[in-house]
């Protein structure tokens, strides 16, 4: 199986980017969420409930420097959402064989 890594860079108020990765992504896949993205990550959002049905199957990350630039930091994340800096971002991309970039 193809270990495949989404980046989901749009927040999912203004986008519906981060509904349609988990729609497609599949068990052992992993997503990113980076940039705006970074919102999804959020406690109490429209898209929480949807991340954590998908939690046990699917690895989640979210960039802490973009949560950091956006204010965040204080905010509570979801429940087994994983934290990155740019070198573990890199040590992600490396370690799939796909990346699939949801814009």
């Amino acid at each position: 199986m193809s270990k495949v890594l989404h980046l989901v860079n749009k927040s999912p108020s203004e986008r519906n980017a981060l509904d349609s990765c988990l729609r497609l992504a599949q068990a052992g896949h992993s997503v990113l969420l980076i940039e705006d993205g970074v919102y999804g990550a959020l406690v109490n959002t429209t898209t929480a409930g949807n991340i954590a049905q998908r939690i046990k199957e699917i690895k989640f990350y979210v960039l802490g420097p973009d949560v950091d630039a956006r204010g965040l930091g204080e905010m509570p994340l979801i429940e087994g959402m994983g934290i990155v800096d740019y070198e573990g971002f890199v040590d992600l991309v490396t370690e799939h064989h796909l990346t699939q970039s949801w814009l």
